[in-house]
């Protein structure tokens, strides 16, 4: 039986804000319908046994959950919709670092900085890999193949994300032939085993005591992940402090602040090293800034 959860939402939230925080919403299994905003996903269950597809959309107060059947705990459910659009998320931090800047003033009013994110850090990390050294199109092909050959089925044709497990149940071969996966076959076959046998733990970067610079470290031992991977995935675990520069962010800081023409990753760090912590997500605002407004 269909079923319908509703989930309280904090003051200072905007669902659209942060649908459209970054690219996650178009990657499966994720799906956005922007004629009547109502964002799409595949939730399952811890074991990855079981999927349902659902559907989020605004209601007065908070967000409401469309689900195909219950076969998933309501509780489980509410908890994957509170981390996924970071409903606990304080940015009062990111508020007061902006205040003063005119040309940032829209981050408060649009109530913009919660970066959507996926239910699982698992699923985060494998799609952050996807994104490295490829354009936006080969990162939704892989993407969407991850879900279409690994993930359970939610009925109807809509699959969710593939567990550890799952991934780590085929070979190289399989990512590079059916994936398309490149050079991340090795990467992705390797980091699946590490997971799925409790080598490696993704889910304990969210509450792990290190400071920023050593879990950088320890993310980037994982095949893959890089300067700029680490400092995606940081955000997305609630730390601001890297900026995550990738070809795409630098250029629009040529365009917006240095008059279309190239400069060092040093300019671009001093023009964000007055924001403090909160600077890789006042860069991301910055440079996203048309997506929201």
């Amino acid at each position: 039986m269909p079923l319908e959860l509703f989930h309280k939402t904090p003051a200072h939230f905007s669902f659209r804000a942060t649908v459209y925080s970054h690219g996650w919403c178009e990657l499966p299994p994720f799906g956005l319908d922007e004629v009547n905003w109502r964002l799409k996903y595949v939730f399952r269950d811890a074991a990855g046994k079981k999927a349902v597809f659902g559907i989020i959309s605004e209601k007065k107060g908070g967000v409401l959950i469309e689900l195909a059947n219950s076969k998933i705990a309501p509780q489980h459910i509410l908890r994957d919709t509170r981390h996924l659009l970071r409903l606990d998320d304080d940015l009062r931090g990111l508020y007061e670092a902006v205040d003063g800047h005119d040309a940032l003033k829209w981050v408060t009013e649009k109530r913009a900085g919660r970066l959507l994110r996926s239910p699982t850090v698992w699923e985060d990390l494998v799609k952050t890999i996807c994104t490295t050294n490829c354009s936006w199109a080969l990162t939704k092909n892989m993407v969407g193949n991850l879900v279409e050959k690994l993930g359970a089925p939610a009925g109807k044709g809509e699959k969710a994300f593939p567990t550890p497990t799952a991934m780590a149940s085929v070979s190289s071969d399989f990512y590079r032939e059916e994936i398309r996966a490149g050079y991340r076959s090795p990467y992705f076959a390797e980091l699946a085993e590490a997971v799925a046998s409790g080598k490696l733990d993704p889910e304990g970067w969210l509450h792990s005591d290190l400071p920023t610079p050593e879990l950088k470290t320890k993310m980037k031992r994982v095949k893959g992940v890089g300067d700029y991977a680490a400092e995606n995935l940081l955000k997305l675990v609630g730390r601001y402090d890297g900026l995550a520069l990738d070809s795409w962010l630098r250029s629009q800081f040529y365009k917006k602040h240095n008059a279309e023409k190239t400069c060092s990753d040093k300019k671009i760090e001093k023009h964000y090293k007055k924001f403090g912590e909160w600077r890789g997500l006042v860069i991301w605002c910055d440079m996203t800034e048309k997506w929201i407004s």
